[in-house]
């Protein structure tokens, strides 16, 4: 048993595998899992039904799992920052701000290889995709 934050073994074991670099895209109910993820990138299902699991239900624990060097966001067709932003701006704190990207950009940059892990939620808000690079963890001493 862990006394852990983040129970999750398949998780775990995804997040173990990823390295400086590695992205990992944390995704809304209505992403297209199949078609908009890098080839051979892990997929976790944690979309139990419509707004269970949120992509804040993820993000607060997988921060305490990894580091995270920046966040990338789906911005709206529109341009306007969706309300979900301020939930991540919260948990993510001021040094790590979120870089928004036009959606079809944001599905091509998730379509490379350096997309390991992808996260499907059960997040109903839209455009509530974020992409997480990890960072690296200092030499000790």
């Amino acid at each position: 048993m862990l006394r852990y934050p983040l129970l999750h073994p398949p998780l775990l074991r995804a997040l173990a595998a990823t390295g400086h670099g590695s992205r990992i895209l944390l995704a809304d109910a209505n992403y297209a899992h199949a078609t908009n993820v890098a080839p051979g990138a892990e997929l976790i299902h944690l979309n139990l039904r419509p707004g269970l699991v949120t992509i804040d239900d993820v993000l607060e624990p997988l921060l305490t799992a990894v580091p995270v060097e920046s966040v990338t966001t789906m911005l709206p067709d529109d341009g306007a920052p969706p309300a979900c932003w301020r939930g991540y701006e919260r948990l993510l704190g001021p040094g790590l701000p979120l870089r928004p990207m036009e959606r079809l950009e944001f599905y091509r940059t998730c379509r490379e290889p350096e997309v390991a892990l992808c996260i499907a939620t059960g997040d109903d808000r839209l455009y509530a995709n974020l992409l997480l690079t990890v960072g690296f963890l200092p030499a000790a001493g």
